[in-house]
């Protein structure tokens, strides 16, 4: 069918659709803006990654054309634990520990969104708003009739864990009834039409829009994206080192950039489309073999990072990235991640293996002597292929640090302090 609304014919254009509960009837219910979508946001980390990346740049590109973006915070269901695509119970954490991951991962979407009294302006609530209020009992008079067992056991999210006997419990079983009645109590008190989420939130959502026909004869609508795996079939954000977090103090602005300049070729036009706001037109004319896969992956990466982690930060990289590959080992950027050591732990026989655990380029002992043995490590430049090879205060460069590498990619610094 033929689009009417400019925000789904640029969210079709950028691929980010999977699937919607009702195309047509969505389409004519924000031709004019705006109109009210969600994401929901559980807080079990101090920082979102870039697994949560996709939905924040749907609501972006929701706002950009006019409407209004929500963002809800879990508050209250952080406490329970979302069973969609997890293969075991989420640890619960407390109270405590909640509100700091919320106090935390609000900063983020301030980088992405505009939080302002207009109306476009992007909302932050939290549903311990109205879960933390609710009477049990009078809650399931009220609402659990309407949802069927039988039908929730069938979706992929329950089904999956039942069909691996892995544990599913009564706790977990009660998230997907809370977030139906999230999307409920957002339609009423923001007049909001759509929630939107990854292909695994298909069931939730479908049981949120379903309670609201009920209860309240309102049509909402669905919209999920497609759940994004790189070109060699892994998660989208996930690394050997672990997730590629949105926060600075967790993944540093250099390892950010990093992260996009070495996706797989096969990635990058994507990848464009789905995390920058390069107009698809240009994008098209970047995917041609005469632009260059590498200035593109470049393009790629300036534009992912300057949105998270601003513009200013980008001549910092870019020193790092000439520190790090134009052959200058004495040349120190701030961009590239470092680790401060005193003189005197250099030289109590500072052991390589030991350094390379301690930058973060191997997470075991184990992997960094197997990155030895196999050349791929360099100290200051020149390769080391002795794993009991130990760092000397001849190493010290005139700017007071020893530069490390594993590969041609991976770089940091020990700092003398």
């Amino acid at each position: 069918m033929e689009l009417r609304s400019s925000i789904l014919r640029e969210l079709q254009a950028r691929d980010f659709i999977h699937q919607c509960t009702d195309f047509e009837g969505l389409d004519d219910g924000i031709f004019q803006p705006p109109a009210t979508a969600y994401v929901g946001f559980d807080c079990t980390a101090p920082s979102l990654h870039i697994g949560n990346l996709i939905s924040i740049m749907m609501l972006r590109w929701w706002q950009k054309k006019g409407h209004r973006p929500i963002v809800l915070l879990g508050g209250a269901t952080t406490r329970i634990g979302d069973p969609s695509g997890k293969e075991e119970t989420r640890k619960l954490l407390d109270e405590e520990s909640i509100e700091k991951n919320i106090q935390r991962i609000k900063n983020c979407f301030q980088k992405y969104l505009k939080f302002e009294d207009s109306p476009a302006g992007a909302l932050l609530v939290n549903n311990r708003d109205w879960l933390d209020d609710l009477n049990y009992i009078n809650f399931l008079r009220d609402y659990g009739r309407h949802f069927s067992v039988n039908r929730m056991l069938g979706f992929d999210s329950v089904k999956t864990r039942l069909e691996r006997e892995q544990n599913l419990s009564f706790l977990e079983f009660n998230y997907m009834v809370f977030q139906a009645y999230d999307f409920l109590e957002l339609s009423r008190r923001h007049d909001c039409i759509l929630q939107i989420g990854g292909a695994d939130q298909w069931g939730n959502i479908v049981n949120g829009m379903e309670l609201a026909r009920r209860i309240d004869q309102k049509q909402i609508f669905g919209l999920t994206s497609p759940l994004i795996t790189t070109a060699n079939g892994q998660k989208m954000g996930k690394t050997a080192s672990g997730a590629v977090w949105l926060d600075a103090s967790m993944t540093s602005p250099w390892d950010y950039w990093q992260y996009w300049r070495n996706v797989d070729d096969k990635d990058v036009g994507r990848f464009l489309r789905l995390f920058t706001d390069i107009p698809v037109e240009k994008i098209v004319e970047m995917e041609r073999p005469e632009y260059g896969i590498n200035d593109a992956k470049i393009s790629l990466a300036d534009e992912a990072t300057s949105m998270l982690h601003g513009a200013e930060i980008l001549s910092e990289i870019h020193a790092g990235v000439e520190a790090s590959f134009g052959g200058d080992s004495d040349k120190e950027s701030s961009a590239i991640p470092s680790v401060g050591i005193s003189r005197e732990t250099l030289q109590q026989e500072y052991g390589l293996l030991k350094a390379l655990v301690a930058v973060k380029l191997a997470d075991t002992n184990s992997e960094a002597r197997r990155h030895v043995r196999d050349g791929a490590v360099r100290v200051n430049g020149e390769i080391i292929k002795d794993e009991k090879h130990h760092l000397m205060t001849t190493d010290i460069t005139p700017n007071q640090t020893i530069k490390l590498s594993v590969g041609r990619k991976k770089h940091a610094l020990l700092r003398i302090e």
